[in-house]
């Protein structure tokens, strides 16, 4: 897998994140990163990023968060809040029913039921809301109140509201001077769930009056994607994709700094969701292919995926890797696999099996990154 992945990127290494900034515990597990992984932190919140938090770019061997020992590189670009376009949903046995945190009166009245990441479904309380910060954590930082805004939701209007943008705007171009003192070279948006006339926004109000990262200015857009129950080309996934690749593309032709896309997030829910801010409630009613119904909770062999979830993610590299701008700049610079387990609503997405060893999906994974690096030139991706 290391070999058949670092062989796309300009670093020769395989890039690594996990929503923070140091290497962590997942499932009580340290993650261990040899010399072949470069780290892409990223600051998964609005606020400013803290100084003492974030390790000097280009670092050859880190720390985890634990202060231990890391082999990996720090990579040079510092990574945007994640999927500030949308409330989201508070993750574990809520999921997709508790889409904001209760309010101190809620609290106070003992109506706001705890939501945990293991155990039975639960309910949040009759409007949505729940205690997501005790044993639980939300999608994405739309779903979280900003100090000095009005709106306990905030980011996914933020443009609509002048004070608010200020107050965020203003502590990003903090963030970014910190970066930059720290040696980094690169900067991405905020990482979107769907938006990309947020995406755009944010690069024109943070490029307003500043051309480079030190003030502000990104070099990187930022986005994930996610298609729905199996069914791409049903469903729409497929085309959707292929609109952001026209809107980054166009953001790109708009800003020519924007250096390309960042999509360090795709993979399949495991719901049929109701538009972008619908929903996602696993194994729903309305879905064809429930993952609790499908072996392995993964993708079944179909007309439109004839090997599973490797049809799916071999199309959408393909697509990836042919998207240029009209001067012939490839509109994605770096993509990476949601590799997890039935996690924020998604199937088994896993490139491995229980023993450790290289799954279907990450058959399709090394050939898709083999024929990236395959169609181009070595400085041109990271991948």
């Amino acid at each position: 897998m290391v070999d058949g992945v670092k062989g796309s990127s300009s670093f020769n290494k395989v890039n690594y994140w996990n929503w923070g900034l140091a290497p962590q515990a997942d499932d009580g597990v340290m993650e261990y990163l040899s010399e072949d992984f470069i780290f892409m932190p990223e600051q998964w919140g609005a606020g400013v990023v803290h100084h003492a938090d974030l390790q000097p770019a280009g670092q050859v061997g880190i720390k985890d968060v634990d202060g231990g020992d890391n082999k990996a590189t720090m990579a040079t670009i510092l990574l945007g809040s994640n999927e500030p376009d949308m409330t989201g949903s508070c993750m574990g046995n809520m999921m997709g029913k508790c889409t904001r945190a209760c309010t101190d009166d809620e609290i106070q009245a003992d109506a706001c039921p705890v939501a945990h990441l293991n155990g039975e479904a639960a309910e949040p309380n009759p409007i949505g809301h729940c205690d997501c910060w005790t044993d639980a954590h939300a999608t994405g930082v739309g779903f979280w109140s900003i100090a000095g805004c009005q709106d306990p939701q905030p980011l996914p209007k933020l443009w609509d509201d002048e004070i608010c943008t200020r107050e965020v705007m203003n502590a990003w171009k903090v963030t970014a001077a910190i970066a930059v003192s720290k040696g980094y070279k690169f900067l991405s948006t905020p990482l979107v769930a769907w938006n990309m006339d947020w995406l755009r926004s944010f690069v024109q109000e943070a490029c307003n009056n500043c051309s480079n990262i030190s003030c502000g200015c990104p070099s990187h857009i930022g986005w994930h994607f996610y298609a729905s129950d199996c069914r791409p080309e049903e469903l729409g996934g497929y085309a959707d994709f292929q609109n952001k690749l026209e809107k980054s593309k166009a953001i790109m032709e708009e800003f020519p700094h924007i250096k390309g896309a960042i999509i360090n997030e795709v993979g399949m829910l495991n719901c049929a969701q109701d538009g972008p801010n619908g929903g996602c409630i696993p194994n729903g009613p309305s879905q064809k292919f429930p993952a609790d119904e499908q072996p392995g909770n993964t993708c079944p062999n179909t007309d439109e995926l004839p090997n599973g979830l490797g049809t799916f993610l071999e199309r959408i590299l393909d697509m990836a890797a042919n998207a240029t701008t009209s001067d012939g700049r490839r509109v994605v610079k770096s993509f990476a696999w949601f590799n997890e387990n039935q996690s924020g609503g998604t199937y088994d997405l896993r490139l491995f099996n229980e023993t450790g060893a290289v799954n279907s999906i990450g058959e399709s994974y090394i050939k898709g990154c083999s024929a990236w690096a395959a169609s181009i030139a070595a400085d041109e991706v990271v991948v």
